[in-house]
């Protein structure tokens, strides 16, 4: 008890400052301490929801964007698909437009060499008949008489054989 005397510490006003503590200490508890750490409680697990939801949302996101990835790659092979099939149409439809821009042209130089065929043909029997009147004229002009009828269609055949040799 010395000690105690030394240090200045007095019985009879240390037991009510401890109870006057403990009154203090319990107030604080109930009313400061006790709300303070529900508080921090709450707020640690909201951190702890929020950094767990954080990384929910981060593998979400990895997934959606490997989906995105793979459905970007699938839409894009199709395109590919697509173009490759639109580019062997092309090339079909151009073989049978070439295919049938030829024949036309068949047709074309078949029907101009017809009608140059009947053509020469209406100009070598004009030409024959134009000859066989010429004679005929000639003929007339030279001998002086005029030729009948069966005179003139016989100077015609002749020159037409000998045309036609």
């Amino acid at each position: 008890m010395d000690v105690l005397q030394t240090l200045g510490i007095q019985w009879t006003k240390l037991i009510p400052q401890l109870f006057n503590f403990g009154i203090v200490l319990f107030v604080l508890w109930k009313f400061a301490y006790k709300p303070v750490f529900t508080m921090l409680d709450t707020r640690q697990k909201k951190i702890a929801d929020s950094v767990a939801n954080a990384e929910k949302i981060q593998a979400e996101l990895a997934k959606t964007e490997a989906e995105r990835q793979r459905i970007l790659n699938q839409a894009s092979d199709v395109a590919n698909q697509m173009i490759e099939q639109a580019r062997a149409a092309a090339a079909r439809v151009r073989e049978v437009e070439t295919q049938k821009a030829i024949a036309a042209a068949e047709q074309i130089i078949a029907k101009a060499r017809e009608v140059a065929a009947q053509d020469h043909a209406r100009m070598l029997a004009e030409l024959k008949r134009e000859v066989g009147r010429l004679v005929v004229q000639t003929t007339t002009t030279v001998t002086g008489k005029i030729l009948t009828a069966d005179d003139q269609r016989r100077l015609a055949e002749e020159t037409e054989k000998q045309l036609a040799a």
